[in-house]
């Protein structure tokens, strides 16, 4: 279909799937990109996969495309992003007197330093037994879970971990509750695990950050679109405690997509080679917008620093980010991967085996 605005030929309107991945205030990155693209009408958004901060940029988008469309999806999410904001205020974890002007990790916050060595030696069942979560209000303020489960404009879906079986369980839109959200976003160290349908879960980062395998199903595009949070490379070997940490958590939350991400390129291999069925397998094209260089500045840490004006910062830095890809590789949506999967893997011994 080919879009007109203003009486002039702009594009093709093209589908594309979203796959939104969680991480604290850097989900307000996400925000940006999905500000930008709601705003392009050559796009449209047929399916949604999101984990924690992802899984509620979704249902919020969702909330706001029922009530206004593109425009109504822009304006829910900057409400939800700012009453984030307006709750921080209140919040004990803040940045130090040292790092006031231009850095926003937690690095040097005493409250955060705290925050954190409390919460390794303490269960949530013992230190918060009402299981009180804030985020939980704001959600069921800003999101109509019935408008919601109406969506029949775009596809969600919302990935948590069991915590028994430690699999992956996806949610469907058209059974989304609030419960299913927060069980997505479920830190284990901050909040009880959340029960539904007498099973347990945490986020879903663990085994699905986010998950891709549901577009396969129900999705026409073959076009995926990862908004990444969590940095895959990071230059130098961690040193103290307290970096370790830190890429032991990144390298965790990506583990499972660089997982689908292998076997979306096998496929692609074995298709090419006529060494599978075409009708029943298909190649999907890749596509990544991330905040590499950002998130290595800002820190690990830095996904508990909700301040307004951090949030308002990783926005226009998504903007800018869903602008140059959308200058750069619109023409090639429904075309081709803009990402080298193969590449992302040389030297690691992957194609060496896949080759055997």
């Amino acid at each position: 279909m080919t879009v007109e605005t203003g009486g002039k030929v702009t594009g093709e309107r093209k589908p594309i799937n979203l796959a939104l991945q969680g991480g604290g205030a850097h989900g307000a990155f996400t925000w940006g990109v999905l500000d930008r693209f709601l705003e392009d009408v050559r796009v449209e958004i047929e399916a949604i996969s999101g984990t924690s901060a992802g899984a509620i940029n979704a249902v919020v988008l969702a909330d706001g495309f029922m009530r206004g469309g593109a425009e109504g999806a822009r304006e829910r999410l900057r409400l939800f992003w700012e009453a984030v904001g307006e709750a921080a205020e209140f919040s004990p974890v803040q940045r130090g007197p040292f790092n006031i002007f231009g850095d926003w990790s937690l690095d040097l916050s005493l409250g955060y330093f705290f925050f954190d060595v409390f919460t390794r030696m303490v269960s949530p069942y013992d230190f918060n037994p009402l299981n009180i979560n804030p985020l939980m209000a704001i959600i069921e303020r800003i999101v109509d879970f019935e408008l919601v489960r109406s969506c029949k404009h775009l596809k969600l879906f919302i990935s948590a971990t069991n915590v028994e079986t430690g699999r992956v369980r996806v949610f469907g839109g058209s059974k989304l509750t609030a419960d299913m959200v927060m069980a997505s976003s479920c830190l284990p160290m901050l909040f009880q695990a959340v029960e539904i349908e007498g099973k347990h879960y945490w986020d879903g980062g663990y085994m699905g950050n986010p998950v891709l395998f549901p577009f396969f199903y129900a999705s026409k595009s073959n076009d995926i679109l990862i908004v990444q949070i969590n940095p895959i490379e990071r230059q130098g070997v961690p040193r103290s405690a307290h970096e370790i940490l830190n890429r032991v958590n990144e390298i965790s939350f990506n583990a499972s997509l660089l997982a689908e991400l292998r076997s979306v390129d096998f496929v692609r291999r074995m298709l090419a080679e006529s060494r599978l069925d075409s009708e029943k397998y298909r190649a999907l094209n890749i596509h990544i917008i991330e905040q590499q260089h950002a998130a290595a500045s800002f820190g690990a840490a830095s996904k508990f620093n909700a301040e307004r004006a951090f949030l308002t910062h990783l926005f226009e830095i998504g903007r800018k980010a869903a602008e140059e890809w959308l200058t750069m590789n619109y023409d090639s949506i429904g075309q081709r991967s803009t990402v080298d999967i193969r590449h992302m893997f040389r030297g690691d011994g992957y194609e060496q085996e896949v080759e055997r």
